[in-house]
């Protein structure tokens, strides 16, 4: 993330939800006790009105579904 240290991010995020594809990397947040924590993951679907993200895309028990927005959102009960 910039500012962080003086370094800018050395991932490069898709944050326009138009253009999501699979493969694209997100920054995506967490409701409840991690609300404000960025987290980094992989989207493995998308669909009209959700996406299903990857914290590992090699890992099938890491998908959650999020919102489609810039900065997805997941429920924190979904996080593996």
């Amino acid at each position: 993330m910039q500012g962080m240290g003086g370094e800018s991010c050395p991932f490069e995020f898709n944050l326009d939800p138009a253009t999501f594809k699979a493969g694209d990397l997100v920054s995506y947040r967490v409701t409840g006790s991690l609300a404000d924590f960025p987290f980094m993951g992989t989207l493995v679907e998308v669909h009209d009105d959700h996406v299903v993200i990857a914290a590992d895309p090699n890992d099938p028990d890491s998908r959650m579904r999020g919102t489609r927005e810039s900065r997805p959102i997941v429920q924190e009960a979904e996080v593996a």
